[in-house]
């Protein structure tokens, strides 16, 4: 069981989804970072100052001996916007992938035409060589 367990880990499929993963969580700080630092203030100023953060309904407010409970909507916004980033960068990523598989493709079709062109034009090459030798 372990040596099948190694195996497993061992597969290119698990250590490129694990690479795969880290590189995920990177970009996701990267794009916190800029939505946090950058635009969820460039939002705020043109909605005239409002800071999305602290965006809440309070459903009962604190006390000395109760901690404030609210519902913080703000921070759902701010996770849309994040995800609206993310769902954007993701689809110029795939479309540009597309977009290179549709040239590759295209090239392979023409060099596929190319060589059966070029092997049409041996096989008739060899049927006037082999008329010509006949007649001789």
């Amino acid at each position: 069981m372990i040596k099948e367990f190694k195996e497993f880990i061992a597969q290119g499929s698990v250590l490129d989804a694990a690479v795969g993963f880290v590189i995920g969580l990177t970009f996701k700080a990267i794009v916190d970072s800029v939505v946090n630092g950058i635009l969820m203030p460039v939002i705020g100023y043109v909605t005239a100052g409002i800071d999305f953060l602290s965006l809440k309904i309070v459903l009962r407010k604190a006390t000395d001996t109760v901690e404030e409970v609210a519902i913080s909507y703000g921070q759902v916004i701010q996770a849309l916007v994040t995800f609206i980033l993310v769902a954007f960068f993701l689809f110029l990523v795939v479309r540009v992938v597309n977009k290179a598989r549709r040239k590759k493709e295209t090239e392979e079709a023409v060099e596929e035409t190319t060589e059966s062109e070029v092997e049409s034009e041996v096989v008739l090459l060899k049927e006037i060589r082999d008329i010509l030798s006949k007649k001789e």
